[in-house]
């Protein structure tokens, strides 16, 4: 009996040499998750009945060998395409040969076709639309099975948008003198005329650049002091397109209150002109392409009049040129990021995480992949940060979870417990050659 238990001694002590073995060995490997063995005692068959007192042990077995889906350490990479999960869930790859694997190693690349791929080439899954005219991709507003596909990033840039929109943001000095319009008509060549001016880049439908300037010119001060607030000042805005007076248009005329604040805008473009529906807003058709003008919407409530200097705050419009992919960003909720030359940023896709019911029914497969089983139910798909699932750190990757010190002290006790039991071996084997003698 002796004998059998040093045999199981010695195979479960090998075992667990074996996954002491394996965790030294994938130490530095990404994503690589700690194991353990689990042991059993082991009984020979009761003797007589089921009399506990005389069964007779033959040592230990091992029942499992259970990883350790820890979190390991955050390193941070040089690929902005590596993503380290902070918390619960695996990322889903397709594999070549079919199927689907989770992994928690986050070492991603793009290959010739565009897809976000692994160091095997297998694909990372994630949520994104396609457009199947056009090709171009982006994220879906909301993460579903119809959008559920691997992860591509588009080889083409982004097209031209056109200027539908701009806003002003500035001051208008209360303190400068009015020009009378009538004596002094505005002139964009002669400063004399106008009492400030600005300009901002717009867009046209095939996303050429034009320059369109605006002209502010002091037209009066107190206008009614009856009302409440009372109402001072006017000022005629005129906008000049690529610098051609031939485009010279006098759009509006901007009524300010006692408190520096827009009070009235009164439209006064010479071509089709939707009346202001909040006071501050207009439509103007602003001929930025003799065939097709474009009608944008210029939104002037943010312009104050106070002391001080004329000056511009901000100036924004949302069309933009042709562009091309420049970089790529990753959120902390998967969001995948586009940046484009024109310094346009859109969304193109969301990296999926993948959670199972129990870590430990999965069965790996070799390169930090693991694949569902029965034991690890079914897998519950999502997007990072929702419900229980971990968010992602880009640029950065997860170390393996093996604290060397404490494997290589486990090696010690497992490599002394291995010799014990090989000489317990040795001296069975000592007593029966000396019976064997005896006879």
């Amino acid at each position: 009996m002796a004998f059998q238990q040093g045999l199981s001694g010695l195979s479960s002590s090998s075992k667990a040499l074996d996954v002491i073995s394996n965790n030294v060995a994938n130490a530095s490997t990404v994503g690589f998750k700690n194991s353990g063995t689990v042991f059993a005692d082991a009984y020979a068959s009761s003797l007589t009945g089921a009399v506990s007192k005389i069964q007779i042990g033959i040592g230990s077995a091992v029942q499992a060998v259970r990883q350790a889906f820890t979190q390991g350490n955050v390193t941070t990479t040089s690929n902005p395409l590596d993503m380290a999960i902070n918390g619960n869930g695996f990322f889903e790859i397709e594999l070549q040969n079919g199927g689907y694997a989770l992994t928690r190693n986050g070492q991603f690349d793009i290959n010739k076709q565009g897809y976000i791929i692994t160091a095997l080439g297998d694909r990372l899954m994630g949520y994104q639309t396609v457009d199947p005219v056009s090709g171009d991709v982006a994220a879906p507003a909301t993460s579903s099975v119809d959008s559920f596909r691997p992860l591509i990033v588009p080889a083409s840039g982004i097209g031209a948008v056109q200027t539908t929109e701009m806003s002003l943001n500035l001051n208008l000095s209360a303190d400068a003198e009015t020009i009378d319009g009538a004596a002094m008509p505005l002139d964009p060549s002669d400063p004399l005329t106008y009492t400030y001016s600005t300009g901002i880049k717009i867009f046209d439908t095939l996303g050429k650049e034009h320059t369109l300037s605006f002209y502010f010119a002091r037209r009066t001060d107190v206008v009614d002091t009856t009302t409440a607030p009372p109402s001072y000042s006017e000022w005629d805005v005129y906008t000049v397109v690529d610098n051609d007076p031939g485009t010279l248009t006098h759009n509006s005329t901007l009524g300010f209150d006692g408190l520096g604040r827009v009070a009235e805008v009164t439209p006064h473009a010479t071509a089709a002109v939707t009346p202001p529906t909040n006071g501050s807003v207009f439509s103007a058709l602003l001929g930025t392409d003799a065939v097709n003008p474009s009608e944008a919407t210029l939104a002037m409530n943010s312009i104050t009049q106070f002391g001080g200097e004329s000056k511009p705050r901000e100036l924004v419009q949302n069309g933009a040129a042709p562009g091309e992919i420049a970089g790529l960003a990753i959120s902390r909720n998967g969001v995948i990021q586009a940046r484009y030359t024109n310094g346009v940023s859109k969304d193109i896709g969301i990296v999926n995480l993948t959670t199972v019911r129990n870590n430990n029914g999965l069965s790996p497969i070799g390169n930090n992949y693991w694949v569902e089983t029965p034991e690890s139910g079914g897998f519950a798909r999502g997007t990072p940060g929702n419900g229980m699932n971990g968010v992602i750190s880009a640029g950065q990757v997860e170390e393996s979870n093996v604290d060397l010190t404490q494997e290589l002290v486990q090696m010690i006790i497992q490599q002394r417990n291995y010799q014990a039991n090989a000489q317990s071996i040795r001296t069975q084997d000592q007593i029966l050659q000396t019976l064997v003698n005896l006879r």
